[in-house]
């Protein structure tokens, strides 16, 4: 019996491994995922969200620029999926029948209960929560947010913030480039609240403990940035005074530490 579970592991694995290379050829042949992110998909590392974000230093800098960033960091990502919303977004991604049919009964009628101690909830239903561990866990998170970045970004272009982002499973960075820091603040405050509303309603929070504002500048002078005041109740948000790690990656202000 013990090996028969172990079989039958194996081949759950193998086939949610083939289900996630397929999914992941047809959304990058038909360009599906947002831009910004450098998450979830293949071929795409910490090392590329590195990259991403010297570059768009540097050419702040090369206009007269300085470059302003908002760390954000979303609160049990995986846990808090909605299955309902996300096999909507996988009927747009135009897969083959028999990988949509896969999904038809993959995150569906799933139960759990709660242990404490010697008392045990009855199993209830769930429609939430894509498990970390699965082949499949990255592209869908990828896909999961591939609808919410797209939504964002058209609501700061009508509203006319002209701010960068980079996405990285779930984590996210905010990054807006001017020549006043209370201009960038500004925006950084709007986009924020725009981003928190919208994660809000796609059944998600920001887990505020860890976010995080750092400014980049070349000024050989003291620099002193103001801090982002993001709402009345949280404060302002601190940042390192030297340097910031992002994604494993160690930053100073003038790009010359890592």
């Amino acid at each position: 019996m013990f090996r028969l579970i172990v079989l039958l592991n194996m081949l759950d694995k193998l086939i949610e491994k083939v289900i996630a290379e397929r999914i992941q050829f047809t959304v990058a042949n038909n360009n599906f995922t947002h831009p910004s992110q450098l998450g979830g998909l293949k071929f795409k590392s910490t090392t590329d969200a590195r990259v991403a974000l010297t570059h768009i230093v540097r050419s702040s800098w090369a206009k007269g620029k300085s470059t302003s960033t908002l760390a954000l960091d979303i609160s049990q990502f995986f846990p808090s999926l909605n299955h309902n919303l996300l096999m909507s977004i996988l009927s747009n991604v135009s897969l083959e029948s028999k990988v949509s049919n896969f999904f038809v009964n993959y995150l569906v009628q799933r139960k759990t209960n709660y242990i404490w101690n010697n008392m045990q909830s009855p199993y209830f239903e769930v429609n939430v929560s894509v498990g970390q561990g699965s082949a499949l866990s990255s592209i869908l998170s990828a896909l999961y947010l591939t609808l919410f970045l797209h939504i964002l970004e058209k609501c700061l272009k009508n509203l006319k913030i002209p701010i960068s982002m980079l996405s990285f499973v779930d984590d996210g960075l905010i990054i807006a480039q001017n020549k006043s820091i209370l201009s960038s603040n500004s925006q950084l405050f709007c986009s924020y609240n725009i981003l928190s509303n919208l994660l809000t309603d796609f059944g998600l929070v920001i887990e505020y403990g860890k976010t995080e504002s750092f400014h980049f500048n070349r000024s050989h002078e003291a620099f002193n940035p103001p801090p982002l005041d993001l709402t009345p109740l949280r404060g302002p948000i601190l940042y390192p005074k030297d340097f910031w790690k992002y994604l494993g990656f160690f930053f100073d202000r003038k790009l010359t530490f890592r």
